[in-house]
């Protein structure tokens, strides 16, 4: 159960639902309602084929480069940790992802799915939840389910983002956003030191 929830956390931070609400009120400010739940079911669905990719073909690209496991692991760690500083210190998801929508670019693939949702982050986060060398194919299979546990309750945060946004307000996205950048800043580290151990064969506690 605590692995269980461990993952569900680094996804639930990796993906942050609750950051990409007022990316999607964005998007969606011109559309009626039906065109904007077909947005958020779009965005949701091709986040999912990306994720979904990078679960079964991700490592496999890795390994067909000859790069072995704990310097992936090593660069995941370092990829996951400068994006939760991004998150921390930057601007948070919700305001860097809407200058993409004042550039031009509302559409439910950019930035709604990619980089809002499936975010390179979370890319990276699936492939190292799913690694072969260290998972079993049943535990693979739950991380797949968590990841589609996490993309259905954004999908629903997506379709109540109207009620959601009059409650915590775009200051309380940004919040929310900083304390997932913290959270998966922890994961981060601690994902550099297991491949470091693993490389020099060091005892982990």
């Amino acid at each position: 159960m605590e692995y269980l929830i461990h993952e569900f956390i680094l996804l639930w931070a990796v993906i942050d639902p609750i950051g990409t609400v007022p990316v999607f009120l964005a998007v969606t400010a011109s559309m009626d309602a039906s065109l904007s739940r077909r947005t958020a079911f779009k965005a949701v669905f091709i986040a999912a084929m990306v994720l979904v990719f990078f679960v079964v073909a991700g490592q496999l690209l890795m390994e067909s480069m000859g790069i072995p496991l704990p310097a992936f692991e090593i660069a995941g760690g370092i990829v996951l940790f400068i994006f939760a500083l991004t998150m921390i210190f930057g601007e948070s998801k919700p305001e860097e992802e809407i200058h993409l929508i004042e550039k031009g670019a509302a559409t439910a693939v950019f930035p709604l799915a990619i980089p809002s949702i499936a975010s390179p982050g979370a890319m990276m986060a699936v492939v190292m939840l799913t690694d072969n060398h260290r998972y079993s194919i049943g535990e693979q299979f739950v991380t797949s389910m968590l990841v589609m546990a996490v993309l259905a309750i954004t999908l629903v945060l997506l379709l109540l983002a109207g009620p959601i946004k009059r409650v915590i307000g775009d200051a309380g996205a940004s919040i929310i956003s900083r304390v997932m950048g913290l959270i998966l800043a922890s994961v981060a580290v601690n994902a550099v030191l297991s491949g470091i151990s693993t490389h020099f064969g060091l005892a982990t506690m």
